[in-house]
């Protein structure tokens, strides 16, 4: 059976007015997205700025995250270039009981399948008790993942390499292996993802649309007439005109003046941006009341 199945929101953190890690509101943040719909939330994705972030407060973080109630819906996003640095987030969390895993290959450098395939062999290595979602992205790492390069890694590690977010969507649609989690990046893929034999979405815009997105997949779960998935669609492709992440915590900050902080180089919506947004929004009758703990 699939490990990783349902509506997961790659989750954003929050900070203070001096850029500090907002521990205590990212992961109430977290938990308010599971009370509306999400079976589960990445920290430290993209969305959550994990490039940006120290190590130092992503380890305080996760100190942290033992006390809340849902932590075994949590997946720890690395989000690091360092494969030492990687590890040793990784050692940390596990000595706190966190098992699974969201980790793209590293920014900047290029390579060949048979290099991914080294680096998540030297990191099961060293931490091989651990559950792996490799995050398909080239957008953001430069690297796409290929259907053989998925396949071998599998084939090596299936104890540990357990599903896949798509993002590039190459994928999606033609890997097929028994007993792995296969998640889109978007709300836009999620019914036919789920047609296709996918389990799920892990995606930004779940920060906004978790009951929405959670109600398409009972539909579909229950063979129910799908009447929630035109505006979940509509909602994502508003967001998609815009840097989802500055999108997002424009919208956000609607409801907590803390969402306007984001690392440097990041930054909000314009104003003329951020109305216009708000007013897309506004025509398809969603605001941000619809974000509210249901």
């Amino acid at each position: 059976m699939s490990e990783i199945k349902g509506i997961y929101a790659a989750s954003v953190s929050i900070f203070n007015k001096n850029l500090t890690l907002n521990v205590e509101k990212t992961i109430n943040h977290a938990e308010n997205l599971i009370k509306q719909g999400c079976h589960g939330v990445v920290f430290f994705g993209s969305t959550g700025q994990a490039q940006l972030i120290s190590m130092s407060e992503k380890i305080q973080l996760i100190n942290k995250l033992i006390e809340s109630s849902y932590q075994n819906t949590f997946i720890i996003g690395t989000g690091l270039n360092s494969i030492g640095d990687t590890i040793n987030l990784m050692s940390i969390s596990r000595s706190l009981g966190f098992k699974k895993y969201l980790i793209m290959p590293p920014a900047y450098y290029k390579y060949k399948d048979e290099d991914v395939i080294n680096y998540y062999t030297e990191i099961i290595q060293k931490i091989d008790d651990c559950k792996i979602i490799l995050y398909n992205f080239e957008k953001l790492c430069g690297y796409k993942f290929t259907v053989n390069c998925v396949e071998k890694l599998v084939q090596k590690f299936p104890q540990q390499i357990i599903g896949l977010k798509d993002s590039s969507y190459n994928l999606y649609e033609n890997l097929k292996i028994k007993n792995f989690s296969i998640l889109p990046g978007s709300e836009n893929k999620l019914l036919k993802g789920l047609e296709l034999g996918c389990t799920g979405i892990i995606s930004a815009t779940c920060n906004v649309t978790a009951h929405l997105a959670r109600n398409v997949f009972e539909n579909y779960q229950n063979g129910n007439k799908q009447v929630w998935n035109e505006k979940l669609c509509k909602v994502r492709n508003i967001f998609d005109n815009y840097n989802l992440i500055s999108s997002l915590h424009s919208f956000l900050s609607e409801k907590d003046n803390d969402y306007k902080n984001l690392l440097p180089p990041l930054s909000l919506l314009d104003d003329n941006n951020k109305i216009e947004l708000i007013n897309k929004l506004n025509e398809i009758d969603f605001k941000i009341e619809s974000t509210r703990i249901i």
